[in-house]
């Protein structure tokens, strides 16, 4: 039984064959249609969530399965104490496979240590969020033909942004990847991302605070949001949270092929004049998500082949 808490649980080639089928369900999804048949996806998320909690239980129906769960801490029984390792103990007995999303870091990884199921991380904290790093990974593939030699921006909220972190440690991985990291002094990469990850490995990348400097470098824009929900006071949280907006004049730096990705919500950070824009892919972003996490649920259940 496997887990999947952060992207490093997952080798290149195991990404690799996880995307393959991804984009086999994407060409062939009739194929797909009953592969679970008879299976259970639990959805416990501690925190609100609408991409990722209903993309998890829209690729469960597509593959035939059904779903169960609860979409707050307050509608599940740990607003009575009950812990995380206990819940995970009894939702073993009623699913097959669970995905979990938590404020807390580490809980999920905790919850995989009690599971007789397997555990998917859906975002823990500011720590790890895999099955969007596998959704980024699976649009950047279908856009741009590879996942290495790529220069990438990551513009925003680096600090607290759990999509970033699983990016970053996903991308190191592969050949001659360069990262920009586009954000103000206060939402800088974790040191210990900096140090552990990126200088550790010889990873090219440079830091810097304006968006416009370096548009014409990136073949990927990775924008998020400040998040309000990250902030210990809201005074930090309003002075930041228009630091870096895109718009569509910021565009004409760039390259006619580079790509804006970006894991939702949205908020203010892109115009929504640059939503007509070629290069705005992050809606189609959240198409693949349910793609990639059918492939996931797959091959963890150990059903990655089609229908005959």
């Amino acid at each position: 039984m496997k887990h999947v808490i952060t992207p490093l649980d997952l080798s290149v080639e195991e990404i690799d064959d996880i995307l393959a089928l991804a984009k086999d369900i994407m060409k062939h999804p009739e194929q797909y249609a009953h592969a679970c048949e008879g299976k259970k996806l639990a959805t416990c998320f501690y925190e609100p969530s609408t991409r990722t909690r209903l993309s998890f239980e829209a690729a469960m129906l597509n593959l035939g399965g059904r779903t169960l769960g609860f979409h707050s801490a307050d509608s599940s029984s740990a607003s009575k104490g009950e812990s995380v390792a206990d819940t995970i103990r009894i939702i073993s007995c009623y699913a097959d496979i669970c995905a979990m999303r938590h404020p807390k870091e580490g809980a999920p990884y905790v919850a995989s240590q009690f599971s007789r199921i397997p555990v998917i991380n859906a975002g823990d904290g500011g720590h790890n969020h895999p099955t969007q790093t596998l959704t980024d990974l699976l649009t950047i593939s279908e856009l741009k033909g590879r996942l290495d030699n790529l220069t990438i921006g990551l513009c925003g909220d680096l600090k607290f942004g759990r999509t970033v972190h699983s990016l970053i440690n996903a991308m190191v991985r592969y050949p001659n990847v360069r990262f920009v990291l586009i954000s103000p002094d206060e939402l800088r990469i974790p040191a210990y991302l900096r140090e552990e990850t990126l200088d550790a490995k010889g990873i090219p990348y440079k830091e810097v605070s304006r968006l416009d400097e370096v548009m014409p470098e990136l073949d990927i824009l990775y924008m998020t949001r400040v998040q309000k929900e990250r902030f210990f006071n809201e005074e930090d949280y309003i002075r930041l949270k228009d630091s870096f907006i895109l718009t569509r004049k910021k565009l004409d730096a760039a390259k006619d092929d580079m790509y804006i990705l970006h894991p939702l919500p949205r908020v203010n950070e892109i115009s929504v004049d640059v939503d007509d824009d070629p290069r705005a892919a992050y809606f189609r972003q959240a198409q693949f998500g349910v793609y990639a996490r059918m492939a996931l649920i797959l091959t963890l259940l150990g059903l990655t082949g089609k229908e005959n």
